[in-house]
Parts: structure tokens; C-alpha cells; sequence
């Protein structure tokens, strides 16, 4: 079951009342637009984007007040114009997976199941590339630069000249031999006293190219500011450093113009309670910003 990180801390920021209208440009399974809902009884309505539709069928949550748009948040203002949503008081942006991307999807988010290399959140967008066609198409310094760029990945040369070397003898199609090249490129003394595994960065690298996220983030934060209502919120949660980097100069800039006030002058973590029931909420930072005209 997905549960939403820093549920607690997003409503307190986003501080949703009756009759207001938020968005959830990052719907993923609804955990956050479930408890929104219920503060904002009896007219307040969520518009919640997701990218993937496949997703979306497999949703708990339905409600009257909930509009949902299979599409990328970076058309936010488009979608806004064409479903004539507002005003808008609040936005939220979760930039973590969900759940059901890991353990449902089948499309080799997951470096513990053995799927093919897709991890596109589109499916249907047939000019998105596959994870499996950068790592057997670009060339090695290509995959060293998204890796350390988009992984922070420290054996990003190592890893990409082993997938070169293993691609010349047969192409990596699935998650299970991406990992073993992985695993045979990091020094064994690393790969066992690392607490996370020796795959995980560079699967995260390989989301984010694949998705171009950081930049769709980049596009989209100027957007949702734009939107928002005088005295509305913006809460972003991020996972890693690249993203929050992002947040955090953009909220900066804003601040500076005089057009917003930040509210989290340090990024926001869960406390170790929610750690122990949600691990995934251990990298969690939150940032929030108030439009103030």
C-alpha cells in the first residue's frame, strides 16, 4: 500500500479550509488529495494530474470533487485553462514514485524485480525513450554524465564502460541485467558496506533522463506560481539533492521579487516516527512559499 510522505506536514503548510480549490500535480494513488478533500467540504474541489494512465485505472479514490487529467505537469497553465479550474489556493508537487510504480507497474522502476528497462511514467508517448535504449545507444560518455549529473553516482565510469562492454556482446533489455553489470563495475568492499544498494543511483539517473524531469520541474514551478491565488500556497516535496536545489533557487528568486513570502527557511524531514512506518519518507524534504500579492 503507497503511503503518502509528510501527510501531517502538507497539510499544515498547505493549510487547506472549506470551499477552496488546490491542485495535485502529482496525484500518484491520491494519498494527499484523500485528506485535502476532506478539509475543503463541501464545494472545495482537487483538479490531480498523473501522468501515466495506467495509473490512474488502478486509483482507490474517486470522488465528485475530484477532477483528474492524465497529462505531465508541465502544462499545468493549459490544463488549468481547459478545465476552467480556479481560483487556486494551494498546489502540491510530490516528486516521489509511487508505490504501485515499484510493485505494480512492470515497467523496471525497480532494480528488485526483473522487468524490462521502460521506466517512462507514458507509456503511450512513443517519442519518450526507454531506459533500455539510452543504456544500449548513448555512448559512454553520455551514460557517465547522466549518471554522476542525475545519480551523483561515484563509479559513474566504471558503470558506464561495464554496460559498453556488455551491450557489444548482447543488449540489456531487462532491470536484473542492468543490475548485475552494476554490481560487477562497483568495487565489492562498496557494494556491501553501502546502505543503500549499488543500483540505486543509477536507476534514479536513468527515471529522471528518461522522464527529463528536472526540467519539466524547472518549467512547471514558474507555472504553478503564476496560477496560484493571492494568499495561496505552494508546497514541494523533493527526494534528492538535484530537485531540491531546483525548489529552493526558485523559491529564493520569489522571495526576492516580493511576490512571495518563504515559510520553511530550512527544508522540512519527516520525524523518526514516520521514518519507521515509511521508510521511503527518509530522503523526503519540503519547501513551501505563501503568495502574498
Amino acid at each position: 500500500m503507497h503511503i503518502p510522505v509528510l501527510i501531517k506536514e502538507v497539510l499544515e503548510y498547505l493549510d487547506p479550509k472549506p470551499n477552496e480549490n488546490f491542485i495535485d500535480a502529482t496525484l500518484g494513488q491520491g494519498g494527499h488529495t484523500k485528506e485535502i478533500l476532506k478539509r475543503i467540504k463541501p464545494k472545495g474541489r482537487v483538479l490531480g494530474i498523473n501522468w501515466d494512465k495506467e495509473e490512474i485505472k488502478e486509483m482507490k479514490i474517486r470522488n465528485p470533487r475530484l477532477i483528474i487529467v492524465n497529462d505531465s505537469y508541465v502544462r499545468l497553465k493549459k490544463i488549468i485553462e481547459e478545465k476552467k479550474f480556479g481560483p487556486v489556493n494551494g498546489i502540491l508537487f510530490d516528486l516521489g514514485m509511487s508505490s504501485w510504480h515499484l510493485e505494480k507497474s512492470g515497467k523496471g522502476f525497480s532494480f528488485q524485480k526483473d522487468e524490462p528497462l521502460d521506466m517512462r511514467y507514458n507509456r503511450g508517448d512513443q517519442s519518450g525513450l526507454k531506459a533500455s535504449e539510452i543504456v544500449n545507444k548513448w555512448n559512454e560518455e553520455e551514460l557517465v554524465k547522466i549518471f554522476k549529473d542525475y545519480g551523483e553516482e561515484k563509479f559513474s565510469k566504471r558503470i558506464a564502460r561495464e554496460i559498453k562492454k556488455a551491450g557489444r556482446i548482447k543488449k540489456i533489455e531487462t532491470t536484473f541485467e542492468l543490475v548485475e553489470i552494476i554490481q560487477k563495475a562497483i568495487p565489492l568492499k562498496r557494494g556491501k558496506q553501502k546502505r543503500i544498494h549499488p543500483a540505486t543511483r543509477v536507476f534514479q539517473a536513468l527515471r529522471i533522463a528518461v522522464n527529463n524531469e528536472l526540467d519539466n520541474l524547472a518549467k512547471a514551478l514558474p507555472q504553478a506560481a503564476d496560477i496560484l491565488a493571492q494568499g495561496g500556497r505552494l508546497v514541494v516535496i523533493s527526494f534528492h539533492s538535484l530537485e531540491d536545489r531546483i525548489v529552493k533557487n526558485f523559491f529564493k528568486q520569489k522571495a526576492k521579487e516580493n511576490k512571495f513570502r518563504i515559510l520553511t527557511k530550512k527544508p522540512i524531514k519527516a520525524a523518526p516516527e514516520e521514518i519507521n512506518f515509511n521508510p521511503r519518507a527518509r530522503s523526503a524534504k519540503l519547501r513551501a512559499i505563501l503568495k502574498i500579492k
